[in-house]
């Protein structure tokens, strides 16, 4: 069988550039959708010479309203496209106090509006197929707000919330749905936002990050941790969260404050 085509965005340099050359060893024709169309086609020319496989590139900006929109029409119309890979987002460095409302606008927009816009685009047609897969960049920040990266962590808690989401509705369906959830990782990402180098933590290889992914993906897991090292932490993190579900239905409120009441 042919293999699907896989819409990778954010795919100029990075974690995106590194799924593009990952697929494209495994033989799957590539769309890569970034703002710079430059590096897009040198990385695409080069791929195109080591694997043989077919390259479109997308020039979009992903906080550009319009150009969201021809990814979507892109993902609705082309059924070549079986993977797509939500990767493309924004860190923003410096205290919630002395961000700007224009530029946290901006990092909402990227790493949520055009993360559910573009899975909202495909998911009808995977749906109708019964195939499909769904990947979705989160981050380990999305459930720490220890590390005071608010609204950056408030993104990514809604990546990986949609994702969880997505699969619990979608995976019946036949499309699969997995959150990627990366620690610090060696990519632009940290000099885009403007991040004091010498507060820049400890960094994992970006190849060593998505060959991890990768292996979460061939082994369908819904949430990949790749810096987690011990996977019953996780376990334990899912059932203490479902042991509390059936309390959630509950039409009166809890004991312990209906006596802080009295």
């Amino acid at each position: 069988m042919t293999k699907p085509a896989v819409l990778i965005t954010g795919a100029s340099s990075g974690i995106g550039a590194t799924y593009a050359d990952r697929f494209a060893r495994r033989g799957h024709d590539l769309v890569l959708v970034a703002r710079n169309a430059d590096r897009m086609e040198e990385l695409a020319a080069r791929l195109r010479a080591e694997t043989g496989v077919t390259i479109d590139v997308m020039q979009a900006d992903l906080a550009v309203d319009a150009d969201v929109a021809k990814v979507e029409a892109r993902l609705r119309d082309d059924k070549r496209i079986g993977v797509l890979i939500n990767n493309a987002g924004l860190a923003l460095a410096g205290a919630f106090e002395a961000q700007t409302a224009a530029d946290l606008a901006q990092l909402v927009g990227v790493n949520t509006v055009a993360v559910l816009r573009l899975a909202h685009a495909v998911a009808p047609r995977f749906v109708a197929e019964g195939a499909g897969a769904i990947v979705n960049i989160g981050s380990v920040v999305g459930l720490v707000p220890e590390f005071g990266q608010t609204v950056y962590g408030a993104t990514k808690a809604f990546v990986q919330f949609l994702s969880q989401g997505l699969a619990h509705e979608l995976g019946p369906k036949g499309v699969y749905v997995q959150a990627v959830l990366p620690a610090g990782t060696a990519t632009e990402i940290w000099s885009r936002a403007g991040a004091d180098p010498s507060q820049v933590p400890p960094l994992m290889d970006v190849g060593a990050l998505v060959d991890a992914a990768l292996t979460g993906f061939d082994r369908r897991e819904a949430v990949t941790i790749p810096p987690l090292q011990d996977g019953a932490q996780w376990d334990a993190y899912q059932g203490a969260r479902l042991a509390m579900v059936p309390s959630f239905g509950a039409t009166v409120p809890a004991p312990r404050y209906l006596e802080a009441a009295q």
